[in-house]
């Protein structure tokens, strides 16, 4: 049996039996135990241990400097008095313990004494029915990874981008998990990518919902333009996915290419694997703000073609208009001496006059394409 299993195979979801065990934190037999604390566990060997005895952190950290192993803690969105104490039993930097609590932070990978602190922007697709002009597209939420040579702390924040399953996945695995903390960032890593492909694909249905819009012969009563706003709403989504993607493929080229002492040699060549699907999805990514301008720039085009139409027609209509208005304005002077005043067949003349002109008009306009 080789050392590791193909880790993409290993982070993609995976059927879990029912009665599979699995233990999450339980702050009712600690009072002092920080509520923010979804899940804590120690792994040795690659197996979750039974969680008497580890019901906070600290005592996980104590069962994993008596026997070995690594602690895996996994907060949602703590306060700076809940996650005080955790900084403190792992010597978390306060930059990095600042960044956690107070999230709202650039995807980027740092280095702090024997901690590397990785921040992700997650990116959740919002299911819509239609896209209009104020619906929103993707939702964004953050994960911090705290990873040091004996434990990985993870701090979520946003409603969506639950690791619980990813947890789940990983424990049925224990020859990956058995590599360490690196091996679990590396599954985190896999696991957001994952979501901004699968969050891709959607934006790029929207996109062309948009763009057959645009393109297609509009409704009756509609008008040309209309578009405008659903495009400038996916602009602006996608330009939130583009802040979640770009900055991070410059952490996943390090972590690929620069050996480090807290990644499993083992692991790191698949962080390659990561960033070139995260290379991919950049590319995607600028490639709808790049297609959504050229959409943006179509529609105007088309609203300002449809105002020109409008202003021929008006146009050509006041030409026509402007020979009977003439005839009839020369007509209503008030002169004693005017041509064909007393003759019997004047009026039906002019009448056949002007029917004559305006045909004549509205012919010549039709044919150039003008009505």
């Amino acid at each position: 049996m080789s050392m590791i299993r193909d880790l993409r195979a290993a982070v993609r979801p995976s059927l879990r039996k029912s009665n599979a065990p699995y233990n999450s934190y339980d702050t009712t037999r600690d009072p002092s135990a920080s509520s923010a604390v979804v899940d804590c566990a120690v792994y040795r060997d690659g197996r979750r241990l039974e969680a008497a005895g580890c019901q906070t952190p600290h005592e996980a950290m104590l069962r994993v400097r008596e026997a070995g192993g690594f602690a895996w803690i996994g907060l949602h969105e703590p306060t700076e008095e809940e996650f005080a104490g955790i900084a403190r039993e792992f010597g978390l930097h306060p930059l990095a313990v600042e960044d956690a609590v107070h999230a709202h932070q650039r995807p980027k990978l740092e280095r702090y004494d024997d901690t590397l602190f990785t921040v992700f922007k997650t990116i959740h697709y919002v299911e819509h029915t239609e896209l209009t002009a104020t619906s929103e597209v993707v939702e964004t939420g953050e994960v911090m990874c705290f990873t040091g040579r004996d434990f990985v702390i993870t701090v979520r924040h946003g409603g969506k981008g639950s690791l619980r399953a990813l947890r789940h996945r990983l424990q049925d695995d224990p020859e990956l998990l058995a590599k360490g903390p690196s091996a679990v960032l590396h599954s985190i890593a896999d696991h957001v990518v994952d979501g901004y492909i699968a969050v891709a694909a959607a934006v790029q249905d929207d996109i062309d919902e948009v763009e057959i819009g645009v393109f297609s012969t509009p409704a009756k009563g509609s008008q040309r333009g209309s578009d405008a706003g659903r495009i400038y709403q996916l602009k602006r989504e996608v330009l939130e996915f583009k802040r979640a993607v770009s900055p991070l493929l410059r952490p996943m080229q390090l972590l690929s290419e620069r050996p480090m002492r807290l990644i499993d040699p083992d692991i790191q060549k698949y962080f390659r694997d990561v960033a070139d699907h995260l290379a991919r999805v950049q590319e995607e990514v600028i490639g709808f703000d790049e297609l959504l301008n050229s959409i943006l720039q179509a529609n105007l085009a088309q609203a300002t073609v449809t105002q020109n139409e409008d202003m021929r027609k008006i146009t050509s209509w006041a030409a026509i208009i402007a020979v009977p208005t003439m005839i009839c304005g020369v007509y209503g002077m008030n002169f004693d001496h005017m041509p064909e005043l007393q003759w019997t067949y004047g009026y039906p003349m002019v009448m056949g006059v002007i029917g004559v002109v305006c045909f004549s008009i509205h012919r010549t306009l039709k044919r150039n394409g003008w009505l």
